[in-house]
């Protein structure tokens, strides 16, 4: 269109209002991540299972900036891959072995982020991995898992490893390429992101004076945090921290990037 913006039929009246409200909200995690300065152009990928006994699952209109990315415009498709509904788009590949892997396996995988973030990926590529440096490293490292490269995500095979690293965890930082959350809802994988995304950029600026004069924390107080921040089983519609934050970032969204529920 002459201002930049795309022409998109609405999606709204021809799903249920479940899979909607999906579509709103992983519309606005893509919004989120660009709002941050996560997103790696048309790159990487969030996936929202739909409601329902199938594990259909929507992502991303592969072509498309996150900045761009509507309800409507969302592709929605099957564990094999295949597109179920009339769109222009099709989708990244990669993004399909890793999102398929994660939404076949896990029931709590409602929601799926993986981002390709400077200093997530740094993180990723050193040896230790994420250090105890913060507190927001303290709350994110005991749902923390690994999963070394294995080159860009177009082999299926690689499915069953990215399964067996995550194990019961619900975040993974991906050796040499970037991080990765997943969450029973919007709000809980992005805050789950959130802190692992702080907790990276943190850990980079305070290593920049170098590794001998970093302060880790005491290993007491880490398992103070452990305690303190053990996940419950879920009241309401989601974790504390997600359920407040989430519904504050759609109001500074609907600010600063509206558009996303269209």
């Amino acid at each position: 269109m002459a201002d930049g913006s795309l022409a998109i039929n609405s999606m709204k009246d021809k799903v249920s209002a479940e899979e909607w409200q999906a579509r709103v909200d992983l519309a606005a995690l893509y919004r989120l991540v660009a709002l941050h300065g996560w997103d790696d152009l048309i790159y990487t990928h969030i996936s929202a299972r739909v409601p329902g006994p199938e594990h259909h699952f929507l992502i991303n209109p592969y072509g498309l900036l996150f900045e761009e990315i509507t309800a409507s415009s969302l592709v929605k498709i099957d564990l094999e891959g295949n597109i179920l509904q009339d769109t222009d788009y099709f989708v990244n590949k990669a993004g399909f072995t890793i999102h398929s892997a994660l939404h076949a396996a896990r029931e709590d995988a409602h929601f799926v982020m993986h981002l390709h973030s400077d200093d997530g990926v740094a993180v990723a590529a050193q040896k230790e991995g994420l250090l105890p440096l913060s507190q927001h490293a303290l709350i994110a490292l005991p749902r923390l898992s690994y999963h070394d490269y294995e080159g860009i995500a177009l082999e299926l095979d690689e499915r069953e490893r990215l399964v067996a690293d995550i194990g019961d965890k619900s975040t993974m930082l991906l050796r040499n390429h970037g991080t990765l959350a997943i969450g029973r809802s919007a709000g809980e994988c992005w805050i789950r992101m959130y802190y692992l995304e702080k907790a990276c950029t943190q850990q980079i600026k305070a290593l920049s004076i170098g590794r001998d004069n970093i302060l880790l924390a005491p290993e007491a107080a880490q398992e103070v945090v452990r305690s303190q921040t053990r996940e419950r089983p879920m009241r309401n519609t989601d974790s504390v921290g997600g359920g407040l934050a989430w519904p504050a970032c759609l109001r500074k969204l609907d600010r600063a990037l509206p558009g996303y529920d269209a």
